[in-house]
């Protein structure tokens, strides 16, 4: 049986309240997590992602109270991530009402984090989440030589370049049992200028557990892009959903137009 491919809004969240900027910073208010949820919940989304775009850099924790209202208010799953640094903060998302957590910067600096989830919480509740940039010129010798690929990771919401090949940490995290890679180009990230297909393919090449792509959708015509050319298994959203730019059912639409079975309510 052909699986649909699934359309996500993502949520960034910070100070208890959701934004959007470009590549992280230059932030604008998109309005309350609750009410967003329920709102996508009514137009057909098929999930959503919170993440705390700043407990990590700022050591706080993910905000448990807007997961267990979120968890009130809508009846599709959703992922929430940003300070995860636990199996006992996994759980706590949980049993909060949450269907996924995300580790990402937590998970570079101990990988072991996620065998140690997937083992407690089941692999289909973990979520590999990857700030992926393209290696530059003038990026550190380090990356540089480590980034094989042409692609590296970064850490606390995109600031922190890290000398790790994109591609060897996918398997990784596929390899500790990771049942999902999330995976944003933070060159990308909040441009509009379409998904970075390149990147997203270098990893669908190489793992066999679904990948999110995030980062640059700028129309209808992106999402379809990435699961067409990028094998994607999940488009992943915010701006052009949150100012309503883009319909969920327009992109729907677009997906089913370039041959890509999706899901309707």
């Amino acid at each position: 049986m052909t699986v649909a491919a699934r359309v996500i809004a993502c949520l960034d969240v910070t100070g208890g309240r959701v934004v959007k900027g470009v590549n992280f910073v230059d932030l604008r208010d998109a309005g309350d997590p609750v009410a967003l949820a329920a709102a996508y919940d009514r137009a057909g989304i098929d999930e959503l992602v919170f993440l705390d775009i700043t407990a990590s850099s700022d050591e706080r924790d993910t905000m448990v109270d807007v997961v267990s209202r979120v968890a009130d208010q809508v009846s599709i799953p959703f992922a929430v991530g940003g300070g995860l640094r636990s199996v006992d903060d996994a759980r706590t998302m949980l049993h909060a009402g949450a269907d996924k957590v995300a580790f990402n910067t937590a998970a570079v600096r101990r990988p072991e984090l996620v065998a140690e989830a997937a083992a407690s919480v089941g692999s289909q509740s973990v979520v590999a989440s990857i700030d992926a940039r393209r290696v530059t010129p003038d990026a550190p010798d380090e990356v540089r030589a480590a980034a094989t690929s042409g692609f590296h990771l970064t850490t606390r919401g995109g600031r922190v370049a890290e000398a790790i090949d994109l591609v060897d940490w996918c398997r990784r995290m596929q390899e500790l049992g990771a049942g999902e890679i999330l995976l944003n180009s933070m060159d990308r990230d909040g441009t509009k200028a379409g998904f970075d297909v390149e990147m997203t393919r270098a990893v669908t090449d190489v793992v066999t557990i679904p990948v999110i792509a995030s980062g640059g959708a700028g129309s209808a015509e992106h999402l379809a892009e990435a699961i067409v050319e990028a094998d994607a298994s999940a488009v992943l959203a915010a701006s052009i959903f949150h100012f309503g730019e883009v319909g969920v059912d327009e992109a729907k639409d677009a997906m089913a137009t370039a041959g890509i079975p999706v899901r309707r309510t």
